[in-house]
């Protein structure tokens, strides 16, 4: 006999999943790694960038402890990061992905519990959702502080979500979707049941496969329509 699964805890990464940013990350590097002394167009600025694209999704103060070493430089580049995506967030460069708002309200609508997740500090996740009016758009918003300060690849604020909401009684009927290998990789070792990625940000099918996700969407718009279909 086949486990009727609810699929009613919907956790949902943000920049690439849901929201468009343009490349702000990397700018937003730029401006933290030259207050730190690192220069623009040297070997050393390169080698960073390039880990920080190759990282995404993780939290960001740990991809800074990985770069720069000691705590406090890593907290120094971190404020510096954020403060600098904030003002460009302020800006108006980040715009929800096609269809995103749509399909968060038909998850709601259909009765799901939707939680929003984000490798960012709260003070980026809340100018971001400010900036796009979505402060009450989903049931709850997560930052990795809020999980005891693991972000991605750690499954910490999968398991926050189903403990806080309690919409759900199984990991199983956990939906995780993303679009990074670590976002993947999150989803699985919480044992989230549907773990989704889609193909409008950081990485390609091939990579989002290897790291465990069970199916590869072109969008978050079309996730509704997959849990209705596997219902």
């Amino acid at each position: 006999m086949t486990e009727n699964r609810t699929q009613n805890l919907i956790v949902l990464d943000m920049a690439g999943t849901t929201v468009a940013d343009g490349g702000l990350v990397e700018r937003a590097f730029g401006q933290a790694a030259e207050r730190l002394g690192v220069e623009p167009g040297t070997p050393d600025h390169a080698d960073k960038l390039q880990y920080v694209l190759d990282t995404m999704g993780e939290s960001k103060i740990s991809v800074f402890r990985h770069l720069f070493g000691t705590e406090e430089l890593a907290r120094r580049a971190n404020s510096a990061f954020e403060e600098a995506y904030g003002e460009l967030v302020d800006g108006g460069l980040v715009t929800p992905l096609p269809g995103a708002r749509a399909a968060i309200e038909k998850l709601r609508a259909d009765g799901r519990t939707v939680v929003l997740t984000t490798g960012f500090a709260r003070v980026t996740q809340d100018a971001i959702l400010d900036a796009l009016g979505w402060q009450d758009l989903a049931d709850l918003t997560l930052c990795p502080a809020d999980a005891g300060g693991r972000g991605r690849p750690f499954p910490d604020m999968v398991l926050t979500a189903f403990l806080r909401t309690g919409a759900v009684d199984d990991v199983r009927d956990l939906v995780v979707a993303g679009d990074t290998a670590y976002d993947m990789l999150s989803g699985r070792r919480a044992g989230a049941g549907t773990v989704a990625g889609v193909l409008t940000g950081a990485h390609d099918r091939a990579a989002l496969t290897e790291h465990g996700a069970t199916h590869v969407l072109t969008s978050v718009a079309e996730l509704p329509a997959l849990l209705v279909e596997s219902a």
